[in-house]
């Protein structure tokens, strides 16, 4: 490994996610925000859900209650007057189930005097659920269209409908009282009606669209669940007040900062990646070679930094371990060998990627040969989606720990003569 190039590697993800904390976007939210005469409920759900709801809880100061809804391990301690709950992701279990009833509990009954405000961010569909559906049926459904390589778009089209509280249905339990809504963006574009499923926002989308998904991935759905795919969801919402506090643009915004410090000429590709994870990863290698070949020809060195922010898709065919990021990484390795100077990392900015404990992984031109010499092909573990392995016989995994932000995934590729 160039313990160089890793160092730099680690910096800019360091910068990157520091500058998407949750907490300066809630406070920057609520900096206008007004509170009724009536009660005030705080409800937050998603990975980032308790750092938001802690900003929240000081700057609201004294609230009638709340409700936190979050990943395994990513609640940091006690947030006065918020009942804190841990849940299942990517798939749902019944611990969110029973936590999302007690947010229900929490806004039943509310008049127009009162105000909920709602913290949303990325994980949200999977932590904020309570299904119309036997839940067995809503994990096949989930993990069927996870592991088919569906966007999430498309996923969010379908699960809205099979829910209680998505497409809108959780600013109606709310109603007649306000909902102020900060939604920490995990989606490209940020569309609030895809964030988390929208729960608080009119949905888009339609149930000829839910049906075409269906069909696309070929789901097995009971009558019941086909019924409700053609239940059309709210339209329109008059008691809903939506900002968005932060998204991937910064997240990429930052990460050119920290390259530009170190010394790299930063090039923004793209906030709204979205393709297969290998593809991502070859296609970076090859813009790297490019450049590199470039340089050679014009007989100067530019150190540059190669940046594309979203989500990309890992369609599972195997059995291995790992996780888009990861997946990513992996598949550039061949293209940076024998390229002097290389790198291309990738990183989930909410500290986890996959069903795994790594944010993303790291490669550069050394790894092809380090891999070789452990006995790993990178051809046979990415066709058994096992790159978490694969990484970790290179030294490759990034591990952060959970961050408390979710704003998509930033990809990276490095270029240091």
């Amino acid at each position: 490994m160039d313990a160089a190039l890793r160092a730099d590697a680690d910096r800019i993800i360091e910068r990157s996610i520091m500058a998407v904390l949750p907490d300066e976007a809630v406070r920057r939210a609520l900096a206008d925000f007004r509170a009724g005469p009536g009660r005030t409920v705080l409800i937050a759900a998603g990975k980032a859900a308790w750092r938001m709801a802690s900003a929240a809880a000081e700057e609201l100061g004294d609230i009638d209650g709340g409700i936190l809804i979050t990943k395994y391990g990513h609640v940091g301690g006690r947030i006065p007057g918020v009942r804190c709950f841990e849940a299942g992701h990517p798939v749902p279990d019944e611990n969110g189930f029973a936590a999302t009833r007690e947010a229900l509990d929490a806004v039943r009954g509310l008049g127009a005097d009162d105000t909920v405000v709602f913290l949303l961010s990325g994980g949200g569909s999977a932590l904020f659920e309570l299904p119309l559906v036997p839940a067995e049926e809503l994990r096949s459904v989930t993990e069927r269209l996870l592991a088919s390589g569906a966007d999430i778009t498309e996923i969010n089209t379908v699960r809205k409908r099979l829910s209680a509280v998505k497409g809108g249905r959780f600013a109606l339990a709310c109603a007649p009282a306000r909902v102020y809504c900060v939604i920490l963006s995990d989606v490209i574009g940020d569309a609030p009606d895809v964030i988390a499923s929208g729960p608080a926002c009119p949905d888009t989308s339609t149930c000829a669209q839910a049906a075409a998904v269906a069909e696309k991935y070929g789901l097995e759905l009971s009558p019941a669940a086909r019924e409700l795919l053609n239940t059309e969801t709210p339209k329109a919402l008059q008691n809903v007040e939506i900002r968005i506090g932060g998204s991937v643009r910064e997240l990429c915004s930052a990460a050119a900062a920290a390259a530009e410090e170190l010394g790299y000429e930063p090039v923004l590709l793209t906030d709204r990646l979205c393709c297969e994870a290998a593809e991502a990863g070859r296609r970076l290698a090859e813009l790297i070679a490019e450049r590199a070949a470039a340089d050679r020809c014009g007989g100067e060195s530019r150190p540059a930094a190669l940046i594309a922010g979203g989500e990309t898709v890992v369609r599972v065919r195997g059995r291995g371990k790992g996780g888009r990021n990861q997946e990513l990484a992996l598949a550039a390795a061949p293209g940076l060998a024998g390229i002097g100077g290389a790198a291309v990392f990738s990183v989930g900015s909410d500290g986890t990627d996959g069903p795994t404990d790594a944010a993303g992984g790291y490669v550069d031109h050394t790894t092809l040969a380090d891999l070789e010499r452990a006995g790993v092909s990178v051809g046979d573990a990415l066709r058994d989606n096992d790159s978490y392995r694969a990484l970790a016989a290179a030294g490759g995994l990034i591990v952060t720990g959970p961050t408390g932000t979710n704003v998509n995934d930033v990809a990276v590729a490095l270029l240091r003569r």
